[in-house]
């Protein structure tokens, strides 16, 4: 009897520490591009960047901005041209080093860097002071009136640290470079990394220092992220238990999702747009058949491009109803977006022939369009979808996929003449957009605008936006913006995409609509 008592207080013991260890495996398509948290502003690499390091203000998983490092920001009563940001006091970073001003000032100076993929979004700053321990000031060329809505995914790194680990510089993806930040991180979230190994699993524990563990739910201890890029091969995982969340569900495989006991699937309409970008500015390309010109100067093969795209199409076919067509790159979501506007895109391949016609173009021309195949819902059927609708109008497309750590680079390098792009608004405005893809490539903004694409007067308009803060007059300019992008059918909107998030049924959460889980909120059944 004794032995059988203990051995059912070892039994008890035991499940007791099941229950209270939640260890949640995560799976999509691609992994993050790279650990260093200011290196690529992309929505996976922002994502695993979110679960173990912070920045000063976060959204939540409604989309809320609320306070992360720091706890409350403001102007300065003193001069307009200054957010004054006051941080939380008692965090440490996961090896128990203090967070302070000082480590606030290094990561934004540093995500205003050369090689950093954000510094668009800091574009108007032009100092960061550090007057006292819990302090930082933002100071910006003229009022900025979303400077906070500008900082959500800028993570803070402990200087100490990257000046003991030569971590000071960004990395910089586009040119090869490897660095101790790409690799290991020492932030200030909910979890810590435990391992890594790129495109196979990154483990991560849960920071028992965090200063957040009485304020979210914390129910996750442990997370498994492993990134799988074959669609049936994530959903096969999911269904067998080998996983318990995947970000990504094929939209043809929701029904088989949902329809299996245990499982869930959770859908919200996604704060992005999936658009094609063409090279409109160099004089001749490199992937046509076209000798010495550039077809896509010509704004009429821009606009005929624009209406071969079957929009309904794609969505019943290709996403299975998972879509809502677009006609301009800019979700719902965004202060900006005009109903209109978004609605424009038609198809009318009579039209679209007439034009080619015109413009010189009545045989076509061949072109290559580079497109990822592990990144966006069905990012490589849609192009192939694309494929047959382009050679409706004489345009012979040669369809180049590749995972999305081959694809980025071309755009950013300037390497690509036509090619696929997904674009999300943490800021919620449409400046975000303007900074990234359509203001000339400088060593400030553009960083994302593959089309070469450059207008001086337009640049002034959309640099004045981080300054105006009569917010009738700059949600004018914004319209006024929007209109030359919309003339000049800089883009090929396609559609904005719908989220469907797939999990195990003791999982509680909201779907995010920027696709950032942030595990911290998960509550486990």
């Amino acid at each position: 009897m004794k032995n059988l008592t203990l051995l059912s207080m070892a039994v008890l013991l035991s499940s007791t520490a099941l229950a209270s260890a939640e260890t949640l495996r995560w799976a999509r398509a691609g992994d993050a591009l790279t650990l260093d948290p200011h290196a690529q502003n992309e929505g996976p690499t922002n994502a695993l960047a979110h679960q173990m390091s912070e920045p000063l203000v976060m959204r939540d998983m409604a989309g809320t901005m609320v306070p992360a490092l720091a706890t409350e920001w403001a102007p300065s009563s003193d001069d307009p041209n200054v957010w004054v940001f006051k941080l939380r006091s008692g965090v440490t970073f996961h090896d128990g080093a203090a967070f302070d001003s000082e480590d606030a000032k290094f990561s934004l100076e540093r995500a205003m860097s050369e090689n950093s993929d954000h510094k668009a979004l800091l574009a108007s700053v032009t100092e960061i002071r550090a007057p006292d321990a819990m302090t930082v000031e933002i100071v910006t060329d003229g009022p900025n009136p979303i400077m906070p809505n500008n900082l959500t995914n800028i993570m803070m790194m402990d200087k100490g640290w990257a000046e003991a680990n030569n971590a000071v510089k960004v990395q910089d993806v586009e040119g090869g470079e490897d660095t101790f930040a790409a690799k290991n991180v020492n932030g200030t979230g909910a979890y810590k990394l435990v391992s890594r190994e790129p495109d196979v699993k990154t483990v991560m524990a849960i920071n028992e220092n965090y200063w957040g563990k009485d304020e979210f739910a914390m129910d996750v201890t442990e997370i498994v992220y492993t990134p799988i890029q074959n669609a049936a091969t994530r959903v096969a995982a999911l269904l067998s238990g080998e996983v318990d969340f995947i970000q990504d569900v094929p939209v043809q495989d929701l029904a088989r999702v949902s329809g299996t006991d245990g499982l869930d699937v959770r859908t919200t309409p996604q704060n992005r747009v999936i658009f094609f970008g063409m090279n409109s500015g160099d004089a001749d390309l490199t992937t046509d058949n076209v000798d010495g010109k550039n077809p896509f100067a010509d704004v009429r093969v821009r606009q005929a491009m624009n209406m071969a795209i079957n929009r309904d199409a794609i969505k019943q076919v290709v996403m299975r109803g998972q879509s809502e067509p677009a006609g301009m790159i800019a979700p719902p979501f965004v202060n900006g977006w005009d109903a209109d506007m978004d609605a424009s895109s038609k198809t009318d391949l009579d039209a679209a022939k007439a034009l080619m016609s015109e413009a010189g173009y009545s045989d076509g021309f061949s072109i290559t369009l580079n497109c990822p195949n592990d990144r966006y819902i069905n990012d490589e059927a849609i192009c192939q979808a694309a494929v047959g609708m382009y050679a409706q109008i004489g345009v012979k497309v040669n369809l180049d996929a590749q995972p999305k750590a081959q694809h980025f680079p071309l755009i950013n390098t300037l390497a690509t003449d036509f090619y696929m792009l997904g674009w999300g608004v943490p800021t919620y405005d449409s400046e975000y957009i303007f900074n990234f893809l359509v203001h000339s490539r400088d060593d400030k903004y553009g960083a994302w605008n593959g089309t070469r694409f450059g207008d001086a007067e337009l640049d002034a308009k959309i640099k004045g936006l981080a300054s105006e803060t009569d917010l009738d007059k700059r949600n004018a300019m914004i319209s006024e913006i929007w209109e030359v992008v919309q003339s000049e059918a800089l883009y090929v909107p396609i559609h904005h995409q719908v989220l469907n998030w797939g999990m195990t049924s003791r999982v509680d959460t909201v779907v995010a609509a920027d696709d950032t889980a942030q595990f911290k909120y998960f509550k486990m059944k």
